[in-house]
């Protein structure tokens, strides 16, 4: 990746557009061509940069930690981490050796037991998939298919227990033990960020750290995060210390396995199934690896809580590579699962019904996906429950929705009687994402004696933002069914399925989405919030507060780490010298500075 790039480059989804900067660090230079230049600049922020191509880099080996730790692009997830995490990977580790295999309950202790810890390359393999790949697995398939059999079709290729699935071939017929849905780590990010945002700046907070400063940005998205810890520091104090759902599900799958089968989370492996390509860089991070819950509390080289992503695109790779057809699969036959070892978070993590009505018989984490209202997005709803956790607290608010600029920016307003109450906006796609970071910038003092501060706060639109007590953001535009992992309707795929003989235009892209998302919304008809009866009064769209609180309460208490290091994570500014002065150059500018004589 070029630490200068076009305008061109900074699309929306996070596509690498030039040759990655990592070899030329370890080359020796080249003689000056005579060739024509290239000269290539952009502005971020009023910075102007210019560069100079003359040739291209060799293809690099990079690894996860190299990558997150230069600045000189946005990100390159899809190009640099698909080679490290990708089906490949999954396939090589359910070849490497025999699972680990679950004995119990014993009948007189209740407790589980591991058989084949004598093998050190064995594990215990367990899955998590978002509802976004369902979705978008299910369009795939053709009309008529839900999101709900589009589980029960990924439930069948990565059980164990199934035979028309993954576990049917390979050297050791490994499979998945569990499957679990990432919508119940997805409840319990809603809780904790509806009680970050919403809490009294005088209360003490849960968080490891200094609270997020309002407004408050959500962090669920790694291609933010990445662009922000690189380019954009100033705006890293205001990122909800919550992680997001496949990160707190990682944590929660290692940490109470562990616990509940005496087993190090070495020996667990966590494949997460989602619709972004870089949400294999948030697997990489070393704020959420054992490093941080278990060990010292710092970021660090630590066991990690996700192993590996796979995309919705590399499902249907997976499915090849054991010569299965994804779209062949059957989508009515639900394979069975054994028990949680942990009766609490069984009925948690695989319950069909309400969680104030939770049921001990094991079924499908899948099955029960509830519908999503049409207001809350497609990026899991966390600003639209927010907003009604905010509306619940005030009676006789509304929330007012005003349209911005384009359809990916929205703001909203909890008001009672028309006066304001809670402002909140949603902010998709990395072109809206700048406009919102410069509104952040803080002004810039005067060196002039009693002169003005310039920067932002002089601009008409300065501050607006800063009204603002949370802001959802997202790198694609339309959300998380659009992430750069989905399945595209221009792929080889869609295009045979839907009998297209020339590239799909803007219209037929538009249209696929339109069919993602209505798979995504398509949930259980059944809500809860229309069950019969008075709700609680802590149950905001179907979520119990204190019920999830319950949970993160028992969780904590059984495997003996504080809430704080298990469900929040830290972020730190990502400094590169990327186009400034070598080590060199600075040990001689500092060594001219007192009087060395170089």
């Amino acid at each position: 990746m070029s630490a200068i790039l076009s305008t061109d480059d900074l699309n929306d989804f996070i596509a690498p557009g030039v040759a990655c900067i990592k070899p030329v660090e370890t080359l020796p230079a080249l003689p000056p061509s005579t060739d024509s230049q290239d000269d290539t600049g952009v502005i971020l922020d009023g910075d102007a940069r210019s560069a100079t191509t003359t040739t291209t880099a060799p293809p690099a080996e990079i690894s996860l930690t190299d990558c997150l730790a230069c600045s000189g692009c946005v990100t390159s997830a899809e190009a640099v981490l698909v080679s490290l995490q990708s089906h490949a990977e999954v396939l090589s580790t359910l070849d490497a050796a025999p699972s680990l295999q679950i004995r119990g309950p014993d009948p007189t202790t209740g407790k589980y037991t591991v058989a084949g810890l004598e093998n050190e390359e064995a594990k215990l393999f367990v899955a998590s998939v978002s509802p976004q790949t369902r979705a978008n697995l299910a369009a795939a398939c053709g009309p008529g298919v839900t999101e709900q059999q589009a589980g029960v079709m990924l439930e069948t290729l990565l059980l164990g227990g199934s035979a028309a699935g993954l576990a049917s071939g390979g050297r050791h017929n490994n499979g998945f033990a569990w499957v679990v849905d990432t919508n119940t780590a997805r409840e319990m990010t809603h809780v904790l960020s509806a009680e970050e945002v919403l809490a009294d700046d005088s209360r003490p907070t849960a968080t490891t750290t200094t609270p997020a400063k309002k407004p408050i940005l959500a962090s669920s998205c790694p291609g933010w995060v990445c662009y922000a810890e690189k380019t954009h520091p100033h705006v890293l104090p205001h990122l909800s210390r919550v992680k997001s759902p496949q990160a707190l599900m990682g944590t929660l799958l290692k940490t109470s396995l562990s616990q509940a089968l005496g087993i190090p989370p070495s020996r667990i492996w966590h494949l997460a199934v989602m619709p972004c390509f870089d949400k294999k860089l948030e697997a990489s991070r070393e704020e959420l690896t054992d490093e941080v819950w278990a060990r010292s509390g710092l970021p660090g080289r630590g066991v990690r809580d996700v192993d590996c992503v796979i995309t919705s695109k590399e499902v249907l790779m997976l499915a090849e590579s054991r010569g299965m057809d994804f779209f062949n699969i059957s989508r009515d036959a639900r394979p069975a699962m054994p028990p949680f070892p942990d009766p609490t978070l069984q009925n948690f993590l695989f319950r069909p019904d309400h969680p104030l009505q939770p049921s001990s018989s094991p079924s499908s984490s899948l099955s029960s996906s509830q519908k999503t209202p049409l207001a809350a997005g497609s990026s899991g709803g966390l600003l639209y429950h927010i907003l009604q956790s905010r509306a619940a607290q005030t009676p006789g608010s509304e929330i007012q929705v005003i349209k911005g600029r384009n359809a990916d920016v929205v703001e909203y307003v909890v008001a009672v009687a028309d006066e304001p109450v809670f402002k909140a906006a949603r902010y998709y796609g990395f072109r809206n994402i700048q406009n919102l970071v410069r509104r952040l910038k803080p002004a810039r003092p005067s060196k002039m004696p009693g002169g003005k501060p310039f920067g932002s706060a002089r601009r008409p639109t300065g501050g607006k933002s800063l009204e603002y007590s949370y802001v959802e953001v997202m790198a694609c535009p339309g959300g998380c069914t659009n992430g750069g992992g989905q399945i595209k309707v221009d792929d080889a795929v869609v295009m045979e399925r839907k009998n297209l003989s020339s590239k799909p235009g803007p219209q037929e892209q538009k249209a696929w989405l339109a069919e993602v998302d209505e798979a995504y919304f398509s949930g259980d008809e059944s809500s809860l919030a229309e069950s019969d009866g008075p709700a609680a009064p802590d149950v905001v769209l179907g979520i119990s507060h204190s019920y999830i609180n319950d949970t993160l309460a028992y969780w904590s208490d059984t495997i003996g780490i504080d809430l704080r290091r298990l469900a929040f994570t830290t972020y730190r500014e990502v400094i590169s010298d990327v186009g400034k002065a070598t080590e060199g150059e600075r040990v001689v500018q500092l060594a001219g500075k007192i009087g060395g004589g170089w």
